[in-house]
């Protein structure tokens, strides 16, 4: 059975080199790759969720600060103890419906195949924020989308819709308010239809 322990600040410097490489390769925002100022902004405010166990963030609805919720593990796969690096990780956040979304994971580069990638989101969503995980994003454009959207369906989520850089999922038993406020929202931001 995979090992998941919470994420703590001393896990930080894991979490940037996955984080990095994630978004160089497509599967994270690729100014994250970078040190660039948007890049080193969000590794300070993450390093402060990792001692607060809260992520500040401006809403873009609202223009308000707000401080979000984001618990997250650490991944060791079957057959390996903590004594080792971890091979992964999980970031959940509070969505304003009293559920999570799945916000960042990641899996190392030499970890990947094998079923790996299905064992850590596996055991991330027996959690108790993944038990209540109602959303997941993925860049449309990262090498592993089409692998990550298939695994989503096997684990009860399903695409609900497109925006420019991002596809949207909803674990089908998501609250039907939530459910149709992403629909309706990525149908709003879809990129024009290719003729």
């Amino acid at each position: 059975m995979a090992l998941l322990l919470p994420l703590h600040v001393g896990h930080l410097s894991m979490l940037r080199t996955l984080i990095r490489k994630g978004a160089a390769e497509g599967s994270f925002d690729r100014d994250l790759a970078g040190n660039s100022s948007l890049a080193e902004d969000f590794f300070d405010k993450l390093k402060r969720a990792l001692v607060a166990g809260y992520f500040v963030e401006t809403d873009s609805r609202t223009g308000r600060i707000d401080t979000v919720a984001v618990p997250g593990y650490v991944f060791w796969p079957d057959g390996r103890n903590s004594g080792s690096a971890p091979a992964g990780f999980g970031l959940f956040r509070t969505i304003d419906d009293g559920g999570y979304e799945l916000w960042l994971a990641g899996l190392e580069f030499e970890e990947r195949g094998g079923g790996l990638g299905r064992e850590l989101m596996t055991a991330l969503l027996a959690t108790p924020p993944g038990q209540k995980t109602w959303v997941i994003r993925i860049p449309r454009e990262s090498r592993y989308a089409a692998k990550v959207g298939h695994l989503l369906d096997d684990l009860g989520f399903s695409a609900a819709g497109d925006t420019t850089r991002i596809r949207w999922f909803v674990r089908r038993d998501a609250p039907a308010e939530l459910a149709s406020r992403i629909r309706g929202a990525t149908q709003a931001m879809s990129p024009p239809a290719v003729n």
